[in-house]
Parts: structure tokens; sequence; C-alpha cells
């Protein structure tokens, strides 16, 4: 069966006529957006009711809901099908061109909106840094680095040498333009698919005879220097706005995809690992275990794509899993994660309306896995939406609105709905102070109470910096002493081999040992961070009712003010960068048979590994704590904000002028309360 097309002149992208069907899985998350637009009801409402002061707290929370984007970060190696099945969850068969040169290292991020209004921005390319631009031609990307420091010449060389010839091809591409644009973005309001492909996908060499590079519709004219795509898309059959990053396969020769791949992986909560169903965690894969082994398996799905291209099926996917879950398991990666298998082939055949055009392999292999998915069940629906349960996104849109709801989802909605319950509990103790007054209370006048605040404000920054400051130094001690452990066994087993074996026998040695010792380490440093976070909430919080009571008496007994909820310390993701001792073939086995006197090697390597993880180390050790510091003092920071803005609230009503007519002008002081009460009950709903 075909399903009509449409075609969208502002796009120039060949759409699906919308069906119900193309939403299935995605139900979680369309009541999650219901539940999102109730409680930014009552955020509006609020708004109305509040003062200038309180007006603050309650536009920062609306901002909060409206820049909730959850991300998905897709990984893969080349030809895993990662592209093909991006289009499928976007809805658009050929969005994204599928068929990108594994030579581009871009993250395309493609950002989904409910609806069909056209958003103001449909484009976004950044460009390399120099400096960027300037360590790949000097070092060689982490090859180079790593093949540098191993004293391996000819491979070093080697490396530069396609460098210069990628230069030499950007330069052709470019001409002048070259360095203009490094570092630079390009912003569009539209997007279309030979935008996109100029872009992110290399096309053939081009024949310029000067250099200066003026057709700009060249296919891949700046993909050697694009260094990240944000394409903007309405889409009608997502129930609520996310981002989808293509990452590039890790399997390149400069590792420059690794390094892209580690950020997109730290930018997202989600991860789904895409791979080929007739090669399923080859050892190329490996690398991709690496990446996903410090994510919790909660944060992981695997999505097995390509079974169209299996000749049975039925028998073979039982066998696929078996062999991934025990791959997991052996690799120490994430052995609980939850696994898909699928077709991007099939899902979008159906969006594309050619069903009826699809390979006789392909069709061969949907009858043999219909018959064992159905099993002989009594089937509804259209040929269409059967094929398109069977390709597999709607079993990974089940799961993914599943953990963006259960995850982040509702721990933004129990944040700003605490946080909102507090300033409209705190609206109503201010208007009754305005109407009641202070009852006759030894209060503190409002100058006071400011001074008195800002002294508590500061004091609790100043805790918590101090107190993460030592927190931080102890795991960096304890990660110095794993890193110097390994190092030490390393090189006592080496000279052991050498003393047993002699020269000529090649030696192996795992890093998972140290990779576990630094995620052991990461992790309590994880927990404790969590627990130093969440007493010192308990602190602020207590201070500041104790300060509302001495400025205001026991009129703020009403205020409903909820701790602050401690940011989720991130994944150890620096953890999957490769490292020398990843390698099993090439230059390493070349480094080690020309090395001669074991006692020498020993010492170079000592030297060649405590270099080749300095990286990591200083991410773990330096970037990723300072993040965590960073989270904790921000939070703090907003807490403390949306407090300042409730005292100014309550001393406006301390100092009201006493003529309150115009609160009881036909019953609007009543009407006020009830609005008032109403909003508040709602909030009270998704608080925590």
């Amino acid at each position: 069966m075909n399903s009509p097309t449409s075609f969208d002149s502002a796009r120039k992208l060949r759409g699906t006529q919308r069906s119900d069907f193309l939403g299935a899985g995605l139900e979680e998350l369309s009541d999650f957006s219901d539940r999102i637009a109730q409680l930014g009801q009552a955020l509006d409402d609020l708004s109305e009711l509040a003062g200038e002061n309180s007006n603050r707290s309650v536009e920062r929370m609306r901002r909060q809901l409206a820049e909730f984007e959850p991300s998905i970060t897709l990984l893969g190696q080349v030809k895993s099908g990662k592209t093909s099945l991006v289009n499928a969850m976007a809805g658009w068969s050929d969005l994204l061109p599928s068929d990108v040169n594994p030579w581009t290292s871009v993250v395309t991020s493609l950002h989904l909106t409910p609806g069909s209004a056209r958003s103001e921005i449909g484009a976004r390319f950044k460009f390399m840094t120099e400096d960027e631009w300037d360590r790949l031609l000097t070092k060689g990307g982490r090859i180079g680095e790593l093949a540098g420091r191993a004293g391996a010449e000819s491979e070093l060389e080697q490396i530069r040498e396609q460098i210069e010839a990628m230069r030499e091809k950007s330069r052709k591409r470019l001409g002048r333009k070259f360095e203009l644009l490094l570092g630079q973005e390009h912003e569009y309001g539209f997007f279309d698919k030979n935008l996109v492909e100029r872009y992110i996908c290399l096309g053939d060499d081009f024949d310029l005879e000067f250099g200066d590079g003026d057709t700009d519709e060249d296919q891949g004219r700046f993909a050697d220097i694009t260094r990240s795509a944000d394409l903007y898309l309405n889409c009608e059959t997502v129930p609520f706005r996310m981002c989808l990053r293509d990452t590039p396969g890790v399997n390149d020769t400069f590792m420059m995809r690794e390094q892209v791949t580690i950020q997109a992986i730290r930018e997202s909560r989600l991860c789904v690992v895409v791979l080929s169903a007739h090669q399923a965690l080859t050892s190329v894969d490996m690398g991709l275990i690496r990446l996903i082994s410090n994510l919790k398996s909660r944060d992981v799905l695997i999505f097995v794509n390509r079974i169209d291209e299996l000749q049975n099926p039925g028998e073979q996917i039982p066998e696929i899993e078996a062999s991934i879950r025990q791959t997991l398991i052996d690799q120490n990666g994430p052995t609980e994660a939850e696994i898909v298998f699928g077709s991007a082939y099939w899902a979008n055949k159906v969006l594309s309306g050619g069903l009826q055009n699809m390979s006789q392999l392909s069709s061969d292999a949907l009858l043999n896995y219909a018959d064992v998915a159905l099993d002989g069940s009594e089937t509804h629906g259209s040929p269409a939406e059967m094929i398109w349960e069977l390709s597999g996104v709607p079993a990974l849109f089940r799961l993914i609105s599943e953990r963006i709801v259960s995850e982040s989802g509702e721990a933004l909605l129990a944040k700003v709905a605490n946080s909102a319950v507090t300033v409209a509990s705190s609206l109503k103790v201010a208007e009754t102070i305005t109407i009641e007054g202070q009852s006759g209370e030894d209060t503190l006048p409002p100058a006071e109470a400011r001074q008195r605040f800002d002294a508590i404000a500061q004091r609790h920054r100043d805790n918590l910096r101090r107190e993460f400051s030592a927190l931080i130094e102890n795991y960096q001690n304890r990660a110095d002493r794993a890193h110097a452990t390994f190092i030490q066994r390393a090189t006592h087993s080496l000279i052991s081999h050498l003393e047993s074996y002699g020269e000529n026998e090649l030696w192996e040695y795992s890093p998972t040992g140290l990779r576990m010792l630094l995620r052991s380490a990461f992790t309590v440093f994880g927990t404790r961070a969590q627990t130093l976070t969440n007493t010192s909430f308990e602190s602020v919080v207590e201070d500041m009712a104790e300060l509302y009571f001495a400025a205001f008496g026991s009129a703020v007994g009403g205020i409903q003010m909820g701790v602050p909820m401690a940011p989720d310390t991130p994944a150890p993701v620096a953890l999957g960068q490769t490292i020398a001792l990843d390698f099993r073939d090439g230059w390493w086995k070349s480094w080690w048979r020309r090395t001669r006197g074991y006692k020498a090697f020993a010492s170079k390597f000592q030297l060649l590994i405590a270099a080749e993880t300095e990286d990591f180390m200083n991410q773990l050790k330096s970037v990723q704590t300072a993040e965590v510091r960073d989270a904790a003092l921000a939070a703090l920071d907003e807490f403390l904000a949306e407090q300042s803005d409730i005292l100014d609230e309550l001393c406006a009503g301390q100092t009201r002028p006493g003529d309150l007519q115009k609160l009881f002008v036909d019953g609007e002081q009543a009407q006020r309360q009830s609005q008032l009460q109403h909003a508040l009950d709602t909030l009270t709903q998704y608080a925590a």
C-alpha cells in the first residue's frame, strides 16, 4: 500500500501525509506534553496575580519549561544506518543524507518542534576554529599525538600526508575563503537537501582552476571544516519538542569523530547505540562500548538496525541478542540496556510510500519477521501501519518516551512546581500581612531583613564553594593514586613478560582496570557531591525560614518552602576515549617490535601511558568536577534569587499604605484569593 506524498516547497524535502500511526509509541510523551501545558497555564495565572518582585521568579520558571528540550544522541559506526533511523524518527524519509562520506566529522542536531509553523532559524552551521584546525595539522589529531609520543615517525608522517591532502582539497573547494571561514557560523531561515549536503556531506573533488570557489551550490563544499550542524524542523508527529543528535561514526583515522561524539554524549541524557544486524558488535564497535560503558543502563538503548538484510530474522534475532548481551558482559558495558530490533529501511519505505518498490530480500525478511513478531495473532490496521510497527521505530519511541518522562521530565515538573508553590504561598502570606498587619509581633524592619538575607546568602555560597573544594581535592588525590597504581602494575606486567618471553613475543595489557578504578572514584565523588549539596540546601532553607519568621512573624507559617533538588552528576564519559593500550594491531605492534631493550621500553611505556591518559585525567579531575560544583552553585543561586524576590514581595506587603479599599472593590480581593488558591492547588499536584 502506497502512502500519498506531498511536497514542501519551502524546504524542498519530500514529506509524507501525516498518519496517526506515525506517532505510535509517543503516547506517554504526549501525556507529558499535556501536563507541561497545564503547569504552564498555572504559571500564567500566577503571573497575573504576582507583583513585580515575584514575577521575576515566575518568568524564570516559564523559561525553564519553554527551554526544556530532551536530547537523544545516536551513536554507531559508519554505515550502521544512524542517519536513516534519524530520518524515520523525524518522519521525513530523505531529510538528512544517509550516505555521509566517512571523512566528515559533524554532529548534526535535529531540533524537532510539534506543529506546522516555521521556526525563526532553519539551520545553523558552525565551523572549526583556527586552533582546532591547527591542532589537526600540526599533531595529526588524536592518532597523530599518540604516534608522536610513541616515536612512530613513519606512521606520523603518513598521517600528516593524509591531513595535508585533506587541507589541499579544502583549499581547492573554498579558495581564499578558507581562513576567513574558520571559527565562523552560517545561519539560514530554511534548510533543504542541497543546503545540508553542502555542509555535512562530502561530494566528488572539484576542478576549480583558480580555487576561489564561487559555486556555492557544490555538494560538500564546507564539509571539511564544518564542526556542527543544528537544523530546526517543525514535525507534526512528535507531541513534544526533542533534539536528535546524529553523530558521525567513531571509526576514523584521526579520532576526530571520537572527540565530537564524546561531547555529544555529555550533552544528552539518553543514548541510542545503532548496530548493524549482520555485524552487530564487531571489533570496531568495541570503541562504542567504551564510550557508553560509563553510562547507566537506563541511559542507553540499543537499536539493532538493518534486520531487513537478514535471511531469517525470526531465528537470527534471538542469537544476535544473546551475542550482544554476552559481549556487553565481557566488555563491562551497560548489561541491562534495552535492545530493540528493527529496520529504518522499512520505516522509510512507509514514509515515502514506496512499499511496493521494496527489494525482494527485504520483502522476504519482512514476511519472515512478521510471522514471528505477530505470532499468528489477529492484526488490525493498514499494511503500512503494521510495517511501521515491525520497523521497530514505535518500540524505540516507547522506550525513549518512558525515559524522558521518568527521568528529566518528572524532575523538571517537580522542580518548577515546587518553586511555584513557594511563590504562590508567599503571595497569600503577603496579602495577609497587607490586610491584617503584624499582629503586634516584634519583627524586623525591611532594611534589616534585607541585610540579614544578603549575609545568609553569601555565607551559604562561601560554605558550598569551600566544602566542594575539599571534596574535589580528596577525589583528585584518589584518582591520582588509582592512576599511579595502574601504571605501576602495567609496567610490572610488561617487565615480567619480557623476562619470561623476551622481546619477540607481543605483550598486551588491557586498560579496563584503569577505567574501572577511575569510574569507581568518580562514582564515590558523585555520591558525596549529592550528599553535600542536599545538606547545604536543607541548611539554607532552614535559615530562610528563620529569617522570614524573624521579619514577619507567625504570618509566614503559610509559606510552603521546599528544598531545592541537587543536580544530577554527569557520567564520566571521557573515560571512553581511546588510548594506546586499546590498540591490538597496526603501528602499536610495529612500535613494540622495533623497540630494543626492555628497561628502556618500560621507561618509555610509563611516559607514553601517562601522557596518553593525561587528557581524560584532566577531564575527570578538573573539567567534570568543576561542572558538578558549578551546577550545585547555580542551583543555590537560583533558589536564593527566588527567595530574594519573595522577601521583596513580603516587605512590599508590610509597607503598603493603610488604605486597602482597592483590594475590596467589587470583591476584587476575594477573587484574587480564589484565583491564587486555584493556581496553588494546580501547582501542588505537580510538586514533589
